[in-house]
């Protein structure tokens, strides 16, 4: 149990807390968990990150919520899987299939992969899907929400690259803008092979400067000792440098 030093340090506790998200957790979920647990008083968040994925994700203390706007406006890197052949409706592999390929025998994979990768590099329009994968409270399930018909966007993609060909399933890496829609990027670019993809796995390793390698594990942090707590939290003067 905290003593009232500790309580008094945490309420002056200024700085960005990087929390290595895991996979099938809402990310409201880890920033009330981690205010409750910590008896923090203003805790905001340096962007979303979808249920499925894991990574990177910067929780805002304190004064750090006057850096909102540019912790969320940050390029972002991700890794990720995809699985060629499949088509939903929310272009993840929790979404109602729409189109599923019976085989992609005879699909020359990396060929198709380096001749239109390049499309998908540099200023792109996208399209939110209508339908969306959301955690499903008190289950390790996910549902489907229908989020209406969304308007085109503009966005950037700095490095879209594949690292593994295994089967359907390709590894990539992928950096750019803020907006970047990922698992919209690889529903586009499955219509483009002509076969179909929709994201398998997703994880978040960078936010401008910062670092899923710098990160603590959810749930490491949940097992924290309160005096300890505070030397988890980077200082205001890491946004500069």
């Amino acid at each position: 149990m905290a003593n009232l030093t500790q309580l008094k340090m945490l309420e002056d506790l200024n700085g960005f807390l990087l929390v290595d998200k895991p996979a099938g957790i809402a990310f409201a979920s880890v920033v009330k968990a981690i205010k409750r647990t910590f008896n923090l008083v203003k805790v905001g968040h340096g962007g979303s990150l979808d249920a499925m994925a894991s990574g990177l994700f910067i929780l805002l203390v304190g004064d750090a919520n006057k850096f909102t706007a540019d912790v969320m406006g940050a390029d972002r890197a991700y890794t990720g899987t995809m699985r060629l052949g499949l088509k939903t409706t929310t272009h993840d592999v929790y979404g109602e299939t729409v189109k599923e390929a019976a085989s992609l025998e005879g699909l020359d994979v990396p060929g198709l992969l380096e001749k239109h990768i390049p499309e998908f590099k540099g200023d792109l329009f996208q399209t939110e899907p209508r339908f969306s994968t959301i955690r499903k409270e008190g289950t390790s399930g996910y549902e489907i929400a229908d989020t209406g018909d969304h308007s085109q966007f503009l966005t950037h993609v700095y490095r879209l690259q594949p690292t593994t060909v295994d089967g359907p399933r390709v590894g990539f890496e992928v950096s750019g803008t803020k907006s970047l829609l990922v698992r919209t990027l690889v529903n586009d670019l499955g219509e483009a092979l002509g076969c179909g993809a929709a994201l398998e796995s997703l994880r978040r390793t960078k936010v401008g400067r910062f670092s899923v390698d710098d990160a603590v594990p959810f749930d490491r942090l949940l097992t924290t000792e309160m005096k300890d707590f505070a030397s988890c939290v980077l200082p205001m003067s890491a946004a500069l440098r």
